[in-house]
């Protein structure tokens, strides 16, 4: 996401830079960064570092690495930071934020779901595979800030869709609960979710986790609206059918995966407030010694 994002903001005039490490870093110095999309493919250059001091100040920083490198990556940060800048997590999970702040404080946090399907194909390579690409993004604490607005402008002069919440925790509560049916589903059966829509049993089970998530998120006190789990059956059912999930992408070519900030979070928040979860610890039992053996 950081490359897909970065890169149409780079193609869009701003000045990016680019932190990165092993490969990929190398291929980012050597020849810039190339991304395909449905939308047209292009190549940027910038500065690309494993030092965020090459760097310096930035206004806006998007953080876009796996949850699990997120304590890691948010020390790194104070380099990049000035008064104002705004750290963007565009990361999958719902509990980054605070893992940010706990680094570089609240005030520079601002938080945003993404909603495309990108992937690394190579060293320097982003393949933006699909779906409408666009990011709602916002202030912590709800306010439309003079620097939420300008990166609104840069998104949409970007050609990115963009829109700025004053809700960002429900928003951030609204895709988790797609992702933990979709990604867990897809990974726990190991097929892609057109497989999954026409066994009515493993359907219902798509449902449940959706079901399962709302109910965790409102005794986080984030009310998720009525129709959230028809609304996300109903996109599921749109998609291509060999769509599947970064986490089954992972679990199936041996990396680590992001298991505990989707389903683990589920399971660990639904035992504090002493909720039922019972398709969500099934999909996080069977998925557990996977993520222990890839490293997780």
């Amino acid at each position: 996401m950081g490359g897909y994002f970065g890169g149409r903001l780079a193609l869009a005039g701003a000045q990016v830079a680019w932190i990165a490490r092993g490969p990929h870093l190398e291929s980012l110095r050597r020849g810039g960064l190339r991304v395909t999309s449905p939308g047209g493919d292009f190549h940027v250059g910038g500065l690309a570092t494993d030092d965020p001091s090459e760097v310096g100040p930035c206004d806006y920083v998007l953080f876009c690495v796996k949850s699990y490198d997120t304590e890691g990556a948010a020390r790194a940060l104070p380099p990049l930071l000035h008064d104002d800048t705004a750290v963007l997590t565009l990361q999958n999970g719902v509990d980054n934020p605070e893992k940010i702040a706990s680094a570089v404080g609240w005030r520079h946090v601002m938080a945003g779901a993404a909603f495309v399907f990108a992937t690394l194909q190579g060293p320097g390579q982003v393949a933006h595979l699909g779906g409408p690409g666009r990011v709602v993004f916002g202030e912590m604490n709800g306010a439309r800030s003079a620097r939420a607005e300008r990166l609104l402008t840069w998104f949409r002069r970007a050609n990115v869709p963009a829109e700025v919440s004053t809700d960002i925790r429900r928003v951030l509560w609204d895709k988790f609960a797609f992702i933990c049916a979709q990604a867990g589903l897809t990974a726990a059966t190991r097929l892609p979710v057109g497989e999954l829509r026409e066994v009515p049993e493993t359907w219902e089970l798509f449902r449940r986790v959706l079901e399962e998530v709302r109910a965790v998120a409102a005794a986080e006190g984030v009310r998720l609206p009525e129709d959230t789990v028809d609304r996300h059956l109903q996109f599921a059912a749109r998609l291509e059918p060999q769509a599947t999930s970064s986490l089954h992408h992972d679990l199936v070519h041996g990396r680590r995966m992001e298991l505990e900030a989707l389903h683990g979070t589920v399971v660990r928040l639904a035992r504090k407030h002493e909720l039922p979860v019972p398709i969500s610890e099934t999909v996080y039992g069977l998925l557990k010694p996977w993520a222990r053996r890839a490293g997780a």
